[in-house]
């Protein structure tokens, strides 16, 4: 059991039937009543998001979250797969689980799991990757001393900006928590 007063940033607990994670906590003592917790959390099973109040003194119960390295084998239109390198138990997850973080995850690359309970409920690439530019205009030579950028279209798909520099077949890293250009390779 974890108390309300005991919330952090991060901090997984079952709430009205379903998990909820804290994105955002406020410990407020106010000069008149009592204190409260005010907190941002959202659902790790659908994604939603709300404001709640909670009593220091509320209990709630932990949520043990797994994490778990698996590789990315192939989309049959439906549904992405995904192999457990260790046990070679694979597992099928549907577009709305998996369409933000495919934006920079390849075939066989390797992807973070999350479960609760035995069910996978979020997949997230490593944080930076390394793809290859496919499509972007050409740079225009000696226009390097300006901090412009251009969008560019990297090999999953996904379209980043990147300085004039960068030309189609460079290979860049990217960070995929924020979807920046961090260098070439």
């Amino acid at each position: 059991m974890i108390s309300a007063n005991d919330l952090r940033k991060g901090t997984t607990f079952v709430y009205d039937g379903d998990v909820y994670e804290i994105v955002d906590f406020q410990h407020v003592k106010p000069g008149k009543g009592a204190a409260f917790v005010r907190a941002k959390i959202r659902s790790v099973m659908n994604g939603g998001a709300k404001d709640v109040t909670f009593n220091p003194s509320e209990k709630f119960d932990e949520a043990r979250i797994d994490t778990k390295e698996m590789q990315y084998l192939y989309n049959d239109g439906a549904l992405y797969y995904f192999m457990d390198p260790e046990s070679y138990e694979q597992i099928a997850l549907d577009t709305e689980t998996v369409a933000d973080a495919m934006r920079f995850i390849r075939e066989s690359d390797t992807a973070i799991m999350k479960i609760y309970n035995n069910k996978p409920f979020n997949i997230s690439p490593q944080n930076f990757v390394e793809l290859e530019v496919t499509e972007t205009e050409p740079g225009i030579k000696g226009d390097t001393a300006s901090n412009t950028t251009k969008p560019a279209t990297v090999e999953t798909g996904a379209t980043i900006n990147v300085p004039l520099f960068v030309n189609i077949g460079d290979h860049i890293k990217i960070d995929t928590r924020t979807g920046e250009y961090l260098s070439r390779v």
